[in-house]
């Protein structure tokens, strides 16, 4: 009996995109919860956002940190993004990842599907993606985008109730969307 093999080129899962918050992998022990489920159905590409925008981390702050992303970081991460991925793809996103997927989606057109979670810097953006798009935050996330942010992009809330911003590092929370994305 012959054994056929997929060719190595051909792909034979659907590719997930996975960005970090603005942590990156040294604070990201809690992305297992989301893999794990996820490889048995996607080709999973993981991205630390701290490389991808090329910000310093010496000054491992939340303040050092985020001012470089607000002041270039995130023009950057967009743009080696952009370089990188050039087949069209599905994407989870975590807080400051959530803003550069957007970003992505916007300017590629090749984002089939985006799940962003905690990602509140989305609250300045003025244009939706063409992607299937699920946006979820802590009920207590004080920098959330409003209801009328929402009603404006055409987007439903999915929020999260008596959770705040760091919602996604919950192993609960993360159980429960990874079955959504399958």
């Amino acid at each position: 009996m012959e054994s056929r093999k997929t060719p190595p080129n051909i792909r034979t899962k659907s590719k997930l995109l996975i960005l970090s918050d603005l942590w990156g992998k040294e604070k990201s022990d809690w992305l297992e919860h989301y893999t794990e489920p996820l490889n048995e159905s996607f080709e999973l590409q993981y991205y630390d956002c701290c490389e991808l925008g090329s910000v310093n981390k010496t000054d491992y702050r939340q303040e050092a940190l985020h001012q470089q992303f607000v002041n270039g970081g995130i023009e950057k991460a967009l743009n080696k993004l952009t370089e990188l991925e050039k087949e069209p793809v599905h994407v989870l996103a975590f807080s400051i990842g959530g803003t550069i997927a957007w970003q992505f989606a916007l300017k590629t057109g090749s984002v089939k599907s985006l799940y962003a979670i905690s990602s509140t810097r989305l609250r300045y953006e003025t244009a939706k993606p063409e992607a299937e798009t699920k946006l979820y935050f802590g009920e207590n996330d004080p920098f959330k985008p409003s209801d009328i942010w929402f009603d404006e992009l055409g987007i439903a809330l999915e929020l999260i109730s008596h959770k705040g911003h760091m919602v996604y590092t919950e192993s609960e929370f993360a159980k429960s969307l990874s079955q959504q994305i399958r």
